[in-house]
C-alpha cells in the first residue's frame, strides 16, 4: 500500500535533472504490486522503433525519453504504450515537438500501470518530481503558481503573492495566470473599496484622535473616484473598513453572490438604456471576476465533495482501490482479503482522518486535485461505483 504525502511545497532543486537513475517509487500504486519496467537503447530511431514493435505492450503506462547524455528529456503517459510510442516514428503525422524529442532520444524507458487513471497520476508525479526539459519548457504554469491573498494590515486588501507567508487573513488558489488573477484582485479592491497602496503609506482611521487637528489628503485618486474608502485620509472608521474586507472574504469563500448579481443587473440596465460603453466596461469587470469565481468554485467543490474510495478494475484483471480525500488521491491499495483486511482498514482510517480543510493547497496538490476533477468529468458513469468510507470499512469486516 502507498500513501501520498500531505500538502507541501515542491522541493526546489535544479531545474532539470542531470542524470537519470530510474523513475523511482510511486505514490499511486499498491506497495505489493510488481512494477513491469522495460528499457531500449539505440543510436538510431530505426533500432528504437524495432524494439518498440517487439516489446511495448498494448497496455497503459508511462514512458520516458533520454538523450545521448542519459538525461531525461520527456515523460508521457499512454492508454496503449505500443501505439503511443510508435506514433513518434511516423514522420508524416507526428507533430514538430514529437519529432524533436525522438531525434534526441537514445534510450526509451516505459513503466506499465494497471489502468489509465494510474498512468495519468504517475505522469503528473514524474513531471513534478523530475521536471524533464520538454515537459517544462513552454509551460509556465508548472513553474509560476501564485496565490490571491487578503492581508497586510492594519487595512487588509487583495494582492497576488508567489507564496503565502501564514500571516494573511485568507489565501486562495493557487492559480497559473498571473495577469488574470492580478486583474481580478484590482477589480475586487475597487468594488469593495479596499486600499491597494504600498504598506509604507500610513493608515489613519476616523476614530483615531490627534493632539492637533490636521487635514489629511488621500494618497491616490481612488478615494476621489469612489473606489477606496480612504483609510489613509481618515475617511472611514476601522470598523467600516473591516466590514468591507469581510464582504470581500465572503465572496471569495463562496458565501455571498451579491457582487456578481449586482454587476450583471447593472450591465443589463446599461445596455437597455443604450449606454453601450458603460455596459462593455461592466461586461469586462464581470468576466474578470467570474473567471476567478469559477476557478475558486472548482477547487472548493473538489476539496469538499471528493472524499471516497474509487474501485477501478485494471487491464490486468485486478481491482485497485484509490482512496481519494480532499480532492486528491491519498493512497492506493488492493481490496481487502482475509490476509490484508486489517491493513486496509487501518489505511482507510488514517487517510480519512485528515480534516476536510488543512490549509492552503500547494502548487503540487492543486494539479492532483484538478486531475481527479477532470477524470470524473470525463468518466461520469464511474461515480456510481464510488464507495463511502463506511461501506469500504464494512468490506474490510467481511473480506472475500
Amino acid at each position: 500500500m502507498s500513501r501520498a504525502p500531505t500538502d507541501g511545497n515542491r522541493k526546489q532543486s535544479r531545474l532539470f535533472a542531470d542524470a537519470f537513475d530510474g523513475f523511482g517509487p510511486s505514490r499511486f500504486r499498491p506497495a505489493a504490486e510488481a512494477l513491469p519496467v522495460h528499457e531500449l537503447r539505440g543510436k538510431r530511431a530505426a533500432r528504437l522503433k524495432k524494439g518498440v514493435r517487439a516489446h511495448a505492450p498494448k497496455l497503459p503506462g508511462v514512458y520516458g525519453m533520454l538523450d545521448s547524455r542519459d538525461r531525461l528529456v520527456y515523460v508521457g503517459k499512454a492508454k496503449n504504450l505500443r501505439a503511443r510510442l510508435l506514433s513518434y516514428f511516423r514522420e508524416d503525422s507526428r507533430n514538430p515537438k514529437a519529432g524533436k524529442i525522438i531525434r534526441q532520444t537514445r534510450r526509451l524507458v516505459w513503466e506499465q500501470t494497471g489502468d489509465e487513471f494510474a498512468a495519468l497520476l504517475r505522469e503528473l508525479e514524474l513531471i513534478q518530481r523530475l521536471r524533464p526539459r520538454f515537459n517544462v519548457l513552454g509551460v509556465p504554469g508548472l513553474q509560476r503558481h501564485h496565490y490571491l491573498a487578503l492581508g497586510k494590515g492594519p487595512a487588509a486588501y487583495l494582492y497576488v503573492a508567489k507564496r503565502p507567508t501564514g500571516k494573511e487573513l485568507a489565501v486562495y488558489g493557487p492559480f497559473v495566470k498571473w495577469y488574470r488573477t492580478d486583474d481580478a484582485a484590482r477589480r475586487l479592491n475597487d468594488w469593495f473599496k479596499l486600499r491597494d497602496c504600498p504598506k509604507s503609506v500610513p493608515m489613519h482611521f476616523a476614530e483615531q484622535g490627534e493632539l492637533f487637528e490636521s487635514s489629511r489628503n488621500a494618497q491616490c485618486l481612488r478615494y476621489e473616484l469612489g473606489t477606496c474608502t480612504g483609510p489613509c485620509a481618515a475617511a472611514c472608521t476601522r470598523k467600516e473598513y473591516a466590514a468591507n474586507a469581510r464582504a470581500a472574504k465572503a465572496f471569495l469563500d463562496g458565501r455571498s453572490r451579491v457582487l456578481l448579481r449586482t454587476i450583471e443587473a447593472q450591465m443589463t440596465a446599461a445596455a437597455e438604456a443604450l449606454e453601450f460603453e458603460k455596459a462593455a466596461s461592466l461586461r469586462d469587470k464581470l468576466a474578470a471576476i467570474q473567471w476567478l469565481d469559477d476557478r475558486l468554485a472548482l477547487l472548493r467543490n473538489a476539496r469538499d465533495r471528493h472524499s471516497f474510495v474509487y474501485p477501478l478494475s485494471g487491464f490486468d484483471g485486478r481491482e485497485r482501490w484509490y482512496l481519494i480525500h480532499r480532492g486528491e488521491v491519498q493512497a492506493v491499495c488492493f481490496p481487502p482479503t482475509a490476509t490484508c483486511a486489517a491493513e486496509v482498514r487501518a489505511l482507510l482510517g488514517s487517510t480519512f482522518a485528515v480534516p476536510a480543510h488543512t490549509g492552503v493547497l500547494s502548487d503540487v496538490a492543486v494539479d492532483s486535485v484538478l486531475l481527479v476533477e477532470s477524470w470524473f468529468r470525463k468518466n461520469v458513469d464511474d461515480r456510481e461505483k464510488l464507495l463511502t468510507r463506511a461501506v469500504a470499512e464494512a468490506a474490510c469486516a467481511n473480506p472475500h
